[in-house]
This record gives C-alpha cells, structure tokens and sequence, in this order.
C-alpha cells in the first residue's frame, strides 16, 4: 500500500525548510528519504549494533540494542503516521537517527559522561545526536556531518536546555533551537517518534527481562497495562497456559499490548487534531502537543514504566553491571583527558588544541562514539584492568 496523502499539517517535502548546506535536489527521492538513508549509510548507525539498550552487548546475543530498538521505533512510527496521513519517511529518518548520539552502556554511560561533562558545558544524549548528524559524521568533501533537512534535526533534538539552545540558535539563527525558546512544539512526525520510543522500549523491556530471568511473568500480574492482554491471549489460546508454551503467551501478550497502544494513539490523536484543527505544521507548532496518548492509556503505560524502573533498571544484578559501566567511561574520561594522543588521530588533533573545554568536548565525542566492546578494550589497554568478561 503506497504512502497516503499528506495531510495539510503533514511535513510535505516540497517544502521543507532545507538543509544548511544547499544542494540539488535527488531525482528519484524526496528529501526526507535522502535523509533515511544518509542516516542507515552512516557510520554511527553502525555502530548501535553494539551498543547497549538495557543488556550489554556480551550479556546474550537477542537482547534489544540501540539498533534493533532504533528499527521497532521506525516501524512503530510509520504505522501511526500512515493513519494519521504524517509523512512516514520523516518519521522514519528520525527513528532511525533519535539515537546516534547515545553512549556506550546505555544510560549508565550517559549520566557517567554527563558527571565528567559538568563543568565543560555538561552531555545530553539528543544533543550528541544532533552534533553526530552536523558534525561528527565524516563522509563528503563539501561539508561536516550528513547536511539533514531542517525537520530530521528538529526531530532528533527531542529536549534541550535553554542555555543549549541559545548556543544553537547564535550558530543557527531561526534554526533547531529556536522552538525550544519559543517553547513551541515540533512537527506531528517529530511527537509521533518520541511517543514510538516510549511504547517500543516498554514492550521490548518487558520481553528482555522475562528472557533475562530478572522478572517474571507472575509479577507482571500486578501491571495492568500487560496483565490485561496476557488474560485475553489465554482465554483464546487456553494451552498458552502450559509452562513449555510461556514464551508463546510473552510474544503474545506483548503483541496485542502493542496494537492497543497504536490505536489508542490514533484515536487520541485524531481527537486532538480536530479540536485543535491546525492547517499546516506552522499552527503545529503554535498549538500545545497534539500526538498523545488518552488518558486511561496514559495512565497504564506510566504504572509499567514505574514496574521497569523498579523492577529491571534498578535491578541488584543491573545496577551491578551500571556501576562497572560508569568506571570504565570515567576511566577512560580521565585518561584521554590527561593523555589525549591515545585517542584516534582526528579527535587527538582536536583535544591538542586547548587544555580546557575544548578537549574535554573532543573527549567526550570519542567516547560518546564508541561501542561497549570497543570501550571495554580501550579501558583494559589504558588501565590493565578487565571489569567485564
């Protein structure tokens, strides 16, 4: 089934703001699909393959990673969009770039970072992702970075300090930042991918952890969000109740969770779209945030989120491995920081050229930038110390 029409508060292609590096426009694909697969092509797309979502790398071969994560997002996202007539392949090049910018070791490695980061202008996650498509991505001769389209960009800078957004908007003026003091709202196609996060890494969690043995299908029972559909899926598949089909009834339960969390977002959405009845993506923008969730669904996808937290993220076994992550980033932070030659060539020539600020910028690229192998490696050539098997 093709792409439907646009809707007229749609992000249309023909009409995009541009990008910040003019070029000729590509004979057989809009901008936003040059965008996807400038996005796919990259090397920091790569590398998400090997990047943590809840599990390192070398905990189990089917854990989510920031990649497969990334592509459910991407797919969740283009199912609303169609519905709703957004532009899927908007949604999509954001999907797939919202996580370029994450550390090694997932959030560990963020708020590790962002420690190291404080008194140097401080690491966000969305922001590295924006500085990756803008800067740090070295694959033409005619500029730095991937020259996106102004609507992949802002939709990769999902939040942003006040002080962050006015550096952006001196470099950029009207640019990315702008919204942010404004405090205006992105496109429909940039709210729809930060709610696809939301619902991808709460079912996809859910299905790691049960795999990981840290929680149970028992004590998901008491979440009502899951509990509800694992009950549906067992009074019409009754021999789900079999212990040697549980993984059936997981799969099962998940999938039908999934579904009911699309629709509700469109229903709730077409509902706030036709009170608010923005008539192109400047009104978007000017009106409060339109992509939602309703209100009972908002409601039990907050108490499941509460169960992960509880329950997976924090973890003994979790917070075990989060307090290794976090050595081995502050580690390395120190050692390339007093050391920056051990560094690959490009970011030691950047952290040469001053002792302060900048270097510490160029320190926390290259980290940002690496794999949880690669920096396991890095923090055992630098320090001798092995803190994973």
């Amino acid at each position: 089934m093709p792409q439907t029409v646009l809707a007229p508060y749609a992000c249309d292609p023909a009409v995009t703001r541009g990008r910040r590096h003019p070029e000729v426009p590509a004979p057989t694909r809009t901008d936003y699909q040059r965008d996807r697969d400038r996005i796919v092509h990259s090397t920091a797309f790569r590398r998400l393959v090997y990047k943590t979502q809840v599990f390192l790398n070398h905990e189990g071969d089917l854990f989510r990673t920031r990649l497969t994560h990334s592509l459910e997002v991407a797919q969740l996202g283009r199912s609303v969009a169609r519905s709703l007539h957004l532009n899927e392949d908007l949604v999509e090049a954001i999907s797939l770039a919202h996580d370029l910018g994450h550390t090694p070791f997932g959030h560990a490695g963020q708020d590790a970072l962002q420690s190291c980061m404080a008194a140097h202008g401080g690491f966000e996650h969305n922001l590295q992702s924006l500085r990756v498509v803008d800067q740090l991505e070295e694959r033409y001769p005619q500029y730095d970075g991937l020259n996106l389209t102004f609507e992949t960009r802002e939709g990769i800078l999902k939040h942003c300090s006040r002080l962050n957004a006015q550096q952006l908007e001196a470099i950029e003026p009207g640019g990315v930042g702008a919204r942010f003091l404004r405090r205006e709202q992105p496109s429909l196609e940039a709210q729809l991918c930060n709610l696809a996060d939301e619902i991808a890494y709460n079912a996809h969690d859910i299905d790691d952890g049960v795999r990981s043995g840290l929680i149970t299908l028992d004590q998901l029972e008491d979440v009502a969000l899951f509990d509800h559909y694992r009950a549906a899926a067992l009074a019409e598949y009754p021999d789900l109740a079999h212990p040697r089909r549980q993984r059936r009834l997981l799969f099962e339960a998940i999938r039908r969770m999934l579904s009911a969390q699309v629709y509700d977002v469109i229903d709730a959405t077409q509902a706030a779209l036709a009170d608010a009845a923005p008539t192109d993506v400047e009104a978007v923008r000017r009106s409060p945030p339109l992509v939602m969730f309703g209100d009972a669904m908002r409601a039990r996808s907050l108490e499941l989120k509460q169960f992960l937290f509880k329950n997976l993220y924090r973890h003994p076994r979790v917070m075990e491995t989060t307090a290794r992550a976090q050595e081995v980033v502050r580690d390395l932070f120190a050692a390339y920081t007093a050391s920056p030659q051990e560094m690959k060539a490009a970011f030691a020539e950047q952290a040469m050229l001053d002792e302060g600020a900048f270097r510490a910028r160029a320190v926390a690229d290259f980290i940002a930038g690496m794999t949880d192998r690669f920096a396991t490696r890095e923090h055992e050539r630098l320090t001798g110390r092995r803190l994973f098997d």
